[in-house]
């Protein structure tokens, strides 16, 4: 076997339980997994999808030692000296006492109850424990609506948080106030900043071929079309289990989406040749993208390859998975797609979720003249000399 044709596995800095580790970043391989298995103290994080081990000169050592010929080791984002500013990144440890642990809990409970979905119920309560902790010294059945505000001031405001968290905290303390009515804080006190109105970010059909085109790893590739042609969510590419993708029918079922919602999408047919090359090299068993040992794969390896990717195309725009998501609804307006239909290929509830796209999509802008063009035309037409109209400077 060549050197070229070793797996990589990329080293990484990351302070992570309270130590400096080495984290080891590979493509699924059972035989480094197995050859990972041997280094003592070696370990797994389910948090960070990737083995690790404390940072120090022996491991180190240990880990070139160990690959040397079995694999390539990648140094481009590690350094052999740990980086002790991380120390002063982390984030500050919340301070609750037993009862409000045990309150905490019972709010996570009741937002099950409620049928809130794992991502809302996981951010309420630790938006919640924040607000607590802030406030640690105080007892909650005293804290008001103008301690939420104190908050805002001193946390959101001061530390320029997105106004998409202040609303998604505000939202948690509201349903925490429903939960514990002995709280002084009451919702009609509470307003929610209104969103920005900002235009989607959207790649052009010519950027998403060459992106799509560019991304040598079949898996990565694999899953940056699906996510377009489609126009997935990410939390829908990571849940999609193989037995919701119907190659016959020409489409995929997305399950129990946001807002609990199941739909119907069309598979693209110049997709299909890419999927089975892609089933048949990677062999999945559940899932239609696996991490390591077949559990669910990670959002934050999707960002982060969609963003080399995207820098190796040269595409100089801020792309994350959702941008793929955009491009897909502004490109299908542009083919004079019915925007009813569109929605519903979305999984959007509201019809003007779905127009935010009438305002980015070129379908109908072309037709629309600059009145540069029509001016020049317009002499032009009335015979002046063509230099005297030419606003090159030429």
């Amino acid at each position: 076997m060549t050197i070229s044709k070793l797996n990589t596995i990329k080293l990484e800095n990351k302070f992570h339980r309270n130590e400096h580790q080495i984290l080891l970043k590979f493509d699924y391989d059972q035989h480094i997994i197995s050859l990972v298995k041997t280094i003592p103290n070696a370990k797994w994080s389910y948090t960070l999808k990737a083995w690790y081990i404390k940072h120090n000169s022996e491991h180190f050592k240990m880990l070139k030692t160990t690959f040397k010929g079995k694999a390539n080791l990648n140094f481009n984002n590690f350094s052999s000296k740990p980086r002790q500013k991380e120390k002063t990144q982390l984030k500050k440890k919340r301070i609750l006492s037993e009862e409000n642990k045990t309150l905490l809990n019972n709010f996570y409970k009741y937002l099950k109850g409620k049928r809130y979905s794992e991502s809302t119920i996981t951010s309420y309560t630790q938006l919640v424990a924040d607000f607590i902790s802030y406030y640690n010294e105080k007892e909650i059945q005293s804290l008001t609506s103008k301690d939420v505000e104190r908050f805002l001031e001193n946390v959101y405001i001061k530390q320029r948080y997105s106004i998409s968290s202040q609303r998604l905290f505000i939202s948690g303390i509201n349903a925490f106030a429903q939960f514990y009515p002995e709280i002084k804080i009451k919702k009609i006190d509470l307003t929610r900043p209104k969103r920005s109105k900002s235009l989607p970010n959207v790649l052009s059909q010519e950027e998403i071929i060459n992106l799509i085109r560019i991304t040598s790893n079949l898996k990565h590739r694999a899953i940056i079309a699906l996510i377009y042609s489609c126009g997935l969510r990410i939390s829908e590419l990571i849940n999609l289990e193989l037995r919701d993708i119907d190659i016959n029918r020409l489409q995929l079922i997305v399950k129990n989406g946001k807002g609990r919602k199941d739909r119907y999408i069309v598979l693209a047919n110049s997709y299909l040749p890419l999927l089975k090359n892609y089933l048949v090299t990677y062999e999945p068993l559940h899932y239609f993208v696996e991490g390591q040992a077949g559990e669910k794969y990670s959002a934050v390896s999707v960002r982060q390859f969609l963003k080399k990717w995207c820098k190796k195309a040269g595409i100089i725009k801020n792309v994350s998975p959702h941008t793929l998501r955009h491009s897909y609804a502004t490109h299908m307006l542009e083919n004079g797609i019915d925007i009813r239909y569109i929605q519903e290929l979305l999984g959007h509830s509201k019809p003007e979720t779905t127009m935010i796209y009438t305002r980015v999509a070129k379908k109908d802008l072309l037709k629309i003249k600059s009145p540069l063009d029509i001016a020049v035309k317009r002499m032009m037409d009335s015979g002046y000399n063509p230099h005297k109209v030419s606003i090159t400077g030429i």
